[in-house]
C-alpha cells in the first residue's frame, strides 16, 4: 500500500510505488501521477515507470516522467511547475522518499511570497523543508 502523504487539496507525495499501488490511488481521487526517480537508481528491486505508467494510464490517470537524482535545478523546477499548471488534479508525485518530489513543488513556488505556508504544508507532510526558506 502506498503511503500517500497529502501536502494541499492539489498536490501529494509518496515514497516509492509499485505498479499494485496504482489503483488504490486511482481509487484515492488521484488524476496524475509524476515520477521524480530515475529507473534503477534503487538497483534491480526497484519498481520501473513503465509498468507503473501502463497501469495508471489503463486507468485513465496521465502520468508525467520527470525523473531527477540530487537537488532540483531550475530546468526540473521550471518543468515540475509546467507539469502542476497543466495536469489534471489532484496530482501525486513519488520518488525513493517523497523529498525530491515536495521539494519541485516548493520551488515551483519560489518568489510567490507564500514561504512560511509551504514550508508548513511539506511539515504537515513530515518533511523539513526549513533549509529552503531563504529560496522561497
Amino acid at each position: 500500500m502506498a503511503d500517500i502523504r497529502r501536502v494541499t487539496d492539489a498536490f501529494a507525495v509518496a515514497p516509492q510505488i509499485s505498479e499494485d499501488d496504482v489503483a488504490e490511488i486511482a481509487a484515492a481521487g488521484f488524476k496524475t501521477i509524476v515520477v521524480n526517480r530515475p529507473d534503477g537508481e534503487g538497483g534491480v528491486d526497484q519498481p520501473r515507470m513503465g509498468p507503473i505508467r501502463a497501469k495508471a494510464e489503463s486507468l485513465g490517470l496521465a502520468f508525467a516522467a520527470l525523473p531527477f537524482s540530487g537537488a532540483p535545478t531550475p530546468e526540473i523546477v521550471e518543468r515540475m511547475s509546467n507539469i502542476l499548471n497543466e495536469a489534471p488534479q489532484p496530482v501525486l508525485a513519488y520518488c525513493r522518499t517523497g523529498t525530491r518530489c515536495i521539494t519541485a513543488w516548493a520551488l515551483t513556488h519560489a518568489g510567490q511570497g507564500t514561504s512560511r505556508e509551504i514550508i508548513d504544508a511539506a511539515a504537515d507532510a513530515g518533511y523539513d523543508l526549513s533549509s529552503l526558506e531563504n529560496l522561497l
